[in-house]
């Protein structure tokens, strides 16, 4: 996924970071100058859902605005396939003790 925020606030005039976090601050979201940062010329780690939802309410768009999916970055892993399991139950596991030492047989 691209964040898109930048030019989603450029397309309704917002040309600065400062004035978009004073219109989320007016609608109840806080960001520090930090995370402002983060989330206007980067890619944020993470962005809370109730953020947004806020974001989306005062820029008057939707999340596929911001959120731009690139499926072409996405790679199919063909190492290895998960194997089917028999059916019978979960597998018994043994454990070991510290040592390093096997079990006596039961």
């Amino acid at each position: 996924m691209r964040w898109n925020l930048r030019l989603a606030a450029a397309n309704r005039g917002i040309w600065k970071a400062s004035e978009l976090q004073r219109m989320l601050a007016e609608h109840g979201l806080v960001i520090s100058s930090g995370k402002m940062s983060g989330l206007w010329s980067g890619q944020p780690i993470s962005v809370k859902l109730s953020d947004l939802n806020i974001i989306c309410a005062v820029l008057g768009c939707g999340v596929d605005e911001l959120l731009i999916p690139e499926p072409d970055k996405v790679h199919k892993t063909t190492d290895q396939q998960p194997q089917e399991q028999t059916g019978t139950g979960p597998e018994t596991v043994t454990p070991r003790p510290r040592t390093g030492r096997s079990l006596p047989p039961v």
